[in-house]
């Protein structure tokens, strides 16, 4: 009967974060637009996008390899199994007694590198370029992650997901915590980072220039470059409910009851709109920054993580 319910509820999970992923998507896009006294596109664009890139047919150099072909489904399925560790909107996730925050960093990284990898397959200079910057950038970009989260983790002492919010809400993890303000500008910081947002890197441009993670991509098309598109939707829409669960755990249900849990998708959603409204305001107020400053950005993410671990440990 337990495998039952795990089977039902990774499908409901499942299904939600393929559901939403696109709409954050289009939140963050229309709020742009707004902010920029443009109409900018329809909310549900990111839904019409993929729908055309998925009934296309994909077209592959005759000099990839197997490679190219792939790492698609293999991304759409790593980002998808990641959404099985991190809770959304109920304080537990479908497997999260079965890994920790550890295998959600490894399913990433294992998704970045074979992003990377297949950039190199083509022989484009474009791909080539844009891998070497990522894989540059994560040097610092995943040490940044680890350390960030290892701060909120180290309030409840374990780096399990499952009944992550109850735990932060029981030890009083809130604003009038020092640490707290602290953690959170340092991740917002990986957060945008890793979504590849500006001021870290611009999706919605291919200029050499400003290009990290969409120089990988130019070598995708049809249904190919469709599911790595959503698979990047999926990553943000996890990386939002991480940061929801870290910095803003109230509202998750501590009975099942169906008005509790629809209340709970309500509050989570709303939350996860605000954030995706926030960061499109961040993109507005700030211009990309240079590719050799984001380091930098990088390891002040990191100090102040450390610095919020002192300030814990003082109090």
């Amino acid at each position: 009967m337990e495998i039952f319910w795990t089977v039902l509820f990774s499908g409901v999970q499942l299904f939600f974060i393929l559901l939403f992923s696109p709409l954050v998507q289009g939140v963050i896009k229309k709020t742009k637009a707004v902010m920029q006294n443009r109409v900018g596109p329809p909310l549900l664009q990111p839904y019409y996008d993929l729908m055309k890139y998925l009934k296309k047919d994909s077209v592959v150099s005759k000099q990839a390899s197997w490679l190219t072909r792939f790492t698609p489904y293999l991304l759409f399925a790593l980002i998808l199994s990641a959404g099985l560790f991190i809770p959304t909107f109920l304080p537990i996730s479908p497997l999260g007694g079965w890994g920790d925050f550890l295998v959600v960093v490894y399913l990433f990284g294992l998704a970045r590198f074979f992003t990377a990898l297949t950039a190199y397959d083509a022989g484009g200079s474009f791909g080539g370029m844009g891998a070497s910057r990522e894989m540059a950038l994560s040097a610092f970009g995943e040490g940044a992650f680890l350390f960030t989260a290892f701060a909120v983790l180290f309030v409840v002492g374990t780096t399990q997901l499952n009944f992550l919010a109850p735990d932060l809400l029981a030890h009083h993890w809130g604003w009038e915590n020092p640490a707290y303000w602290l953690t959170f500008v340092a991740m917002l910081i990986v957060l945008i980072a890793e979504t590849g947002r500006i001021p870290v890197d611009n999706p919605d441009t291919h200029l050499e220039l400003t290009m990290i993670h969409e120089g990988m991509l130019l070598e995708y098309s049809g249904r190919h470059l469709g599911l790595v598109h959503w698979a990047a939707m999926m990553k943000q829409f996890l990386f939002l409910s991480l940061f929801l669960q870290f910095f803003f755990p109230w509202g998750v249900p501590e009975k099942m009851s169906v008005g509790l849990l629809l209340l709970s998708i309500l509050l989570f959603l709303g939350k996860i709109f605000l954030i995706g409204f926030f960061l499109g305001l961040i993109e507005t107020l700030y211009a990309k920054i240079r590719l050799f400053k984001v380091p930098r950005l990088f390891l002040s993410a990191m100090f102040l993580a450390f610095l919020a671990m002192i300030i814990h440990l003082a109090l």
